[in-house]
Formats: structure tokens, sequence, C-alpha cells
């Protein structure tokens, strides 16, 4: 192992721009200073942003200060809340750069929330068509099920090895053949950290598409300016961004794109007019005929303390800390060998920072080539109060094309299930009838408030824990879901 000093001249010989990141290392000192206390290294940042005490005093005191009472009603306390709600749709609105006139936000409780609202909204039909690319998370591949439903055909995009990337070619010859509908793309892969190209938007809107741009993975460490590229639909996680709200996200749309879907259904909230009676109801004329029931009007006022806290910072400052320590983490893992000469690890997705976030999935292998199990890893690194991500990250497209599954075998066993039913026993007995050599991968993420140390520590731990060393998953608990 290179010793400490060692690593920090040659991290900052490789990317001397951390240097200008360093208002981040003030911040992790004073407003995270809970991860240091606690002795946490938090590396999952794809799955979940850190508040900072900045944002959750924010909160106590707006609370402890005022009083406010749900918004569907006229009185002092609804209006207060109402009013704090409509001021954080406008802030969303001017910290994404997007015209009142042209977008709308619609409250839900996260990015799944939002995808479903497209989702059963959409005009699917058998003159339709859904098309996405592989790497899509889970509530995005959902919308299949809505446009089977009503006849609609949906076409996945295929994706190229090693790096996990979709062609634009592949787009566009998929884009300008057969009938139109959504195209659905993430502009983060929330598995291999690829970012999409957001030409595609465009791209589509040319032949006739609707887009659904999912930003859940990609705004926490990302400008996303929507007076440059205008996707008709964006889920976004404010969780994801900046820790603080969780159960608050929202779906930006727009108005020309929201104005065509058609709720199937009503609920409290989001109706003009109603008769039980009479059989009729008729919806509000704007984005509340898409929020259901009551919002977390406590909540998402916290919004605008996230969005303050991001903008005090910059995102262009968190972007580039999070470019340095990807940039390292990678050349990093690839320097690791057993003593034979064999990698102890391999990446999927991109090797180099060039057109990919601060997501990096892998797995270990140990001397004589074998995958080492995930669960293992994920014991050993918790032990050591190290948070990471492992399993296939609600990603299967990405996951089925990294391990190089076979697609007519995929296909086989949707013929041998019964609806959703699962006929074939445990996940893990899944995973061997399909070949799987593990449960997915690891995946270790950056963000706002990570520093050199948390990479550091997590190697000298994938280091000293696995190299030479053929560890055994006997004994590990069933995995239970992927």
């Amino acid at each position: 192992m290179i010793s400490e000093g060692d690593v920090k001249s040659a991290f900052l010989a490789g990317y001397p721009d951390y240097w200008q990141t360093q208002r981040l290392d003030e911040l992790r000192a004073t407003d995270y200073v809970y991860l240091d206390v606690g002795g946490h290294t938090y590396l999952d940042y794809a799955g979940a942003g850190l508040p900072s005490e900045s944002q959750i005093l924010a909160h106590a005191i707006r609370l402890s200060r005022n009083c406010f009472g749900n918004p569907h009603s006229h009185n002092p306390t609804s209006t207060n809340s109402t009013q704090l709600v409509e001021q954080t749709r406008a802030r969303i609105l001017a910290y994404f750069n997007a015209s009142a006139d042209e977008y709308v936000v619609i409250f839900t409780p996260n990015a799944t929330g939002a995808c479903r609202l497209v989702g059963e909204a959409y005009g699917f039909d058998q003159e339709t068509r859904l098309v996405l690319t592989l790497d899509n998370h889970n509530s995005v591949n959902g919308i299949r099920e809505f446009a089977r439903g009503r006849g609609a055909q949906s076409e996945y995009l295929p994706m190229r090895g090693p790096e996990l990337r979709t062609r634009t070619d592949d787009v566009r010859v998929s884009l300008a053949n057969g009938p139109k509908g959504l195209f659905a793309f993430p502009a983060q892969s929330n598995l291999s950290g690829v970012q999409h190209p957001m030409d595609w938007i465009d791209l589509a809107h040319e032949n006739g598409y609707d887009v659904l741009l999912d930003a859940a993975g990609y705004v926490a460490t990302n400008r996303l300016d929507l007076s440059v590229v205008h996707p008709d639909f964006i889920p976004v996680s404010w969780y994801k961004v900046f820790g603080y709200p969780t159960g608050v996200g929202c779906l930006i749309a727009r108005r020309e794109a929201l104005a065509r879907l058609r709720r199937p259904w009503f609920a409290g909230g989001t109706i003009q007019a109603v008769s039980a009676q009479g059989d009729w109801y008729i919806l509000a004329d704007n984005e509340m005929a898409f929020e259901d029931g009551t919002l977390n009007f406590l909540a998402i006022p916290d919004v605008m303390a996230g969005l303050d806290w991001v903008e005090h910072i910059g995102i262009d400052v968190i972007h580039q800390r999070v470019s340095c320590l990807t940039g390292w983490l990678l050349d990093r893992l690839q320097e690791l060998r057993h003593t034979n000469g064999r990698p102890m690890v391999e990446v999927y997705g991109p090797c180099g920072t060039t057109g990919r976030g601060g997501t990096v999935a892998f797995n270990f292998r140990d001397p004589d080539g074998r995958i080492i199990d995930e669960r293992v890893v994920q014991h050993d690194s918790g032990a050591l109060g190290i948070s990471l991500r492992t399993g296939c990250f609600c990603n299967p497209g990405a996951s089925e094309v990294a391990f190089l599954l076979d697609r007519d075998a995929l296909v086989e066993m949707d013929g041998k299930r019964v609806g959703t039913r699962n006929d074939f026993g445990t996940l893990d007995d899944i995973l061997r009838v399909l070949g799987m050599p593990s449960g997915g991968a690891i995946r270790v993420s950056v963000g706002l408030a990570s520093n050199i140390a948390d990479v550091e520590r997590f190697l000298r731990f994938a280091e000293a824990t696995y190299r030479d060393r053929r560890p055994s998953a006997e004994g590990m608990e069933v995995r239970k879901h992927c």
C-alpha cells in the first residue's frame, strides 16, 4: 500500500482541479460533521444524498415559528401552506431555468410516482409505441405494462459493451421507423454512471415522439438547463439531490405534453367539480389534476432550502468534486492486482470520466478470476462502517448486458412463469437458472459531501480484504430480491 501522503500527492497531481472544490471540505467539517463523528464512510449517493445541518435547522425554524394547515382550505393557516407550496414550484422552475409558460411542476412522492403519472395517463393504444433504452430504472421500465395493457408496442434499444452505452445510430433508426409515441431514457445510469446524450431529445421530437428524461440520478451533481434542452416529462426525487426531505419528488412537465395526458381516475384535490349521484366529474385544469390527495405541505418547502444550499455551494463545484473523485476511484480500482498479476476488479461501464457521472459499478475477482459474492462484500464493508450498494440496482437491462446474459434464455424463462408469480423458487434459484455468477455487482457512488479520505478508506479496505483471498459465501443469507 502507498502511504497517505503519497496518495494525496498523486491524486492532486492527476486531478489538480480538486483544489477548486475546497469549499466542500470546509462544509464537511461543519454541516456534515456527523459523518466523521459517527465514523461513517458514505458511498451510496446514487441511493440518497445527505442533508446538511443547515437544511435540518431551516426545517425546524420554519415549523416552530409558523402554523400551517391543509392547503385544500382557504383559512389563514391553509393560505400559509399554499403560498409556500407555490413558491416552491416557482423555485424549482427557476433552478432548472425553465419558463413557467412552458413547464409546470407537479409534486409527487418521488421520481417513481412521477413515472407512474405519465404511464397511467399517456395515450397508449395500438397505434403508438413505447421506446426505451435497456439502461433504465425499473420505475421507467414499469411504464411498459401500461403500454402493453392498451395494445401499444414496446421496444428496447440495444446497449453495447464494455462501456454499456447505446449508440445514437440505434436511437435514430428506431425512432424513424414504426408508430410514434413515448421515448424514455435516463440522463445518467443509476448502475454504470453513463450519461446519455441530451441530443436524443431533439432527435425524438423531430420524429414525433414525446420524451421522458429520467433525471433522478443526474441532477444531484450536474446542471440541467431546461431553456437549452426541452424534454416533455422529467421525474425527480429530491432526496437524491440533497438528502432531505424524503417523500417529496416532482414531475416537471411541458404544458403542451401534459395537456395530452388523460388520467384514468380522480381523487381528492384533483377535481374542479364532481357528482356522486350524477356519476360525473371535471378535473382541475392545472397541475392540481395530477396531485392526488393532500400534498406533503410541511415538507415541500424544504425543497427550497435544499436548492438554496446547492446554489450556495454551486452545482459546478459539486460536479467538479465528483468528477475528480470518480476519476481517482476508477484509476485505483483498475490498478489493484493479486500477487499472480490478475486484476482484482472488473468495472461495468466507462473506465474514465468522459460522459459519465459519479456512480461506479464493479465486482471483485479472486486470484482465480472468480467473482466474489456481493453479499460477502456487503457484510465486510458494513462491519467497518462503509455504506455502499450491492445487487442489480433496479436496473435489469444494464445488468443483463454487463453479465452477457443470453436474450433467448431470458425470453424462455418468461414462457415458464404464470403471470407475475415466481415459479422458480428463491432469487438464488433464478440466478442459477440464468447462469449468473452473483446477485449483481457492487456500486460505489460519490457526491456533495465526499472527500478523498472516503475513497481511500474504501480502496484500502478492498486491497486489505480481498487481495490474494478466496472468500466464501457459505452461510450468507438467501437473497430475497434484486
